[in-house]
């Protein structure tokens, strides 16, 4: 068994849907190490998204491996593990611990009429009161739901429901539970932080409770590394391992959304955009009129975060990228997405603001956040002769900052101080742009594994490295933090004076969306 001395690393495993991650920390918060390995999921016809439940353990094990090869005397200082991973999806296993089908991912979107049917019934508003999280064809709930009425072979044999994280900590401990994140947006109640058999029966599941493992609250509950995951990842038995919340709020935490300071929100911007917000009691949390976003215990007694998120952040700007790039090369001029990306600030900076209004609904996914409408899609307004490259992508920039205030102004008041971080969280123009778009304070997280480093706080919790998250989070985001960027005053103003039309226009064109959808629907049959 591990002894309880002389151990000073916690290793964050963050099983993401491109790539599995182990990361060591010592108990001071200073990144040692990292390893990681591309994910490997398969897309196949009729929305099915699918990952290979033994290879994402192989994986994960691989990582761990690597990191013991990074780390002198890992296997000795380890003090514990911490898990987290993607959200959302559906990883069923028999009673004796086997897979009984692939895990089923988040991008999968077979349920998706199914959903489209609840949320237009009696079923939804109840639905969504008790879950605080608009229903998606990306959560357990309705996947299972699908699996229930098409394949029922599969639901006969399974025994426990998990999600990805809970599978490797299945593995690493050989308990069956999931956390109080997952557990209330699959199908829960938020107040309760658990699994709710009314949320069941108004998803259709109510036959299907038997699935779902306990709940445990990984900053105060370990269990320990057992003999077998001991000598599959070389790490010593009986080592605490820590089931974390889901890896967004295990971003959120790792890039500052937990803050004595009232009014904090925070942005992830990635491929995705996602923008919580800290609210302190379950009687603070607001739901909006559309039943959107989600609503998530977080791992601080009594708090939650509140989450919207927009299916296309950065993949707005690669798309204006890629058609700069497609015009050089008309010309045999070769040019890389990050040799355009040195002068994208300068490029933006020196644009007229507000010139041109830019909806960034680029994604073939639609959108889901602040509202959810499949055929959304990406649109200019206002263009006239006199613009230019510069204008068109500050234009998307600022759409990207507009969505963003549209995300966060459905879920209460606008924060008064927004930590971004993600791969654009680096772009000065970006975070102006942002910060007057909200007119807040923006603050920039500078460590690259957030995820991995939110994991382990709530382990060094756990573990009582810490007395609480509060005193963790000095230690381990603080120094991460830039000092407060305020806002342009003046930019603030004018785009204070813009978003109205943004909002307008979006609500204007959603006829125009579906007109646009059955077109292109009508020219794949032709």
């Amino acid at each position: 068994m591990v002894a309880s001395v002389n151990r000073d690393v916690i290793i964050g495993i963050d099983a993401g849907t491109s790539l599995i991650k182990a990361v060591a920390f010592t108990l001071a918060g200073e990144q040692l190490a990292d390893i990681s390995l591309p994910n490997a999921y398969s897309t196949l016809g009729g929305g099915h998204v699918e990952q290979d439940m033994a290879r994402t353990w192989r994986d994960t094990v691989a990582v761990i491996h690597g990191l013991a090869s990074a780390v002198p005397e890992l296997s000795s200082r380890v003090a514990a593990i911490a898990v987290t991973g993607q959200g959302d999806g559906t990883w069923l296993i028999d009673d004796d611990g086997r897979p009984v089908a692939p895990g089923l991912l988040w991008l999968d979107s077979r349920a998706g009429p199914l959903v489209e049917e609840i949320r237009a019934s009696e079923h939804n508003a109840p639905l969504y009161r008790r879950t605080g999280s608009g229903l998606s064809a990306c959560q357990q709930g309705p996947q299972l739901a699908w699996l229930q009425a098409h394949a029922p072979d599969t639901i006969a044999r399974a025994a426990t429901a998990f999600h990805c994280k809970d599978w490797l900590y299945f593995l690493l401990t050989g308990e069956r539970a999931t956390d109080p994140s997952e557990a209330t947006f699959t199908c829960g109640d938020f107040r309760k932080r658990n699994f709710d058999v009314e949320a069941a029966r108004l998803i259709g599941i109510a036959d299907l409770v038997r699935l779902f493992p306990p709940v445990i609250d990984g900053s105060a509950v370990t269990h320990p590394l057992t003999a077998a995951a001991a000598i599959e990842t070389g790490l010593p038995e009986g080592v605490p391992v820590c089931l974390g919340y889901v890896d967004v709020l295990c971003n959120a935490l790792g890039a500052g959304l937990y803050d004595p300071v009232p009014d904090v929100g925070c942005t992830i911007l990635g491929s995705t955009g996602m923008h919580m917000r800290l609210v302190r009691s379950a009687d603070a949390v607001t739901l909006n009129p559309e039943a959107t976003g989600y609503t998530m215990p977080f791992p601080v007694p009594g708090h939650y975060a509140q989450m919207q998120s927009n299916m296309a952040a950065t993949l707005n700007i690669d798309w204006m990228l890629d058609l700069a790039r497609d015009v050089l090369a008309a010309e045999g001029v070769t040019r890389t997405r990050a040799d355009l990306i040195r002068r994208l600030d300068d490029q933006v900076l020196e644009a007229k603001p507000g010139e041109v209004l830019f909806h960034p609904f680029i994604s073939d996914a639609g959108e889901r956040g602040p509202f959810v409408s499949h055929e959304a899609s990406a649109q200019f307004f206002g263009l006239r002769s006199r613009h230019r490259y510069g204008d068109l992508m500050r234009g998307v920039i600022e759409g990207l900052a507009f969505a963003a205030r549209d995300c966060y102004a459905a879920m209460g008041p606008l924060p008064r101080d927004v930590r971004i971080t993600g791969g654009a969280s680096r772009s000065r123009a970006l975070g102006a742009i942002l910060g007057a778009a909200l007119d807040c304070n923006i603050r920039v997280c500078s460590r690259a594994e957030a995820g991995a480093a939110g994991v382990a706080m709530i382990a060094a919790v756990a573990i009582d490295a810490y007395p609480d998250m509060t005193a963790c989070a000095e230690r381990w985001v603080a120094p991460h933090l830039s000092a407060p960027q305020p806002p342009d005053a003046d930019l603030a103003k004018r785009y204070a004076r813009m978003f109205p039309t943004y909002r307008d226009a979006r609500l204007a064109s959603r006829p125009v969306w579906k007109q646009l959808a059955a077109l292109r629907a009508g020219d794949d049959h032709v």
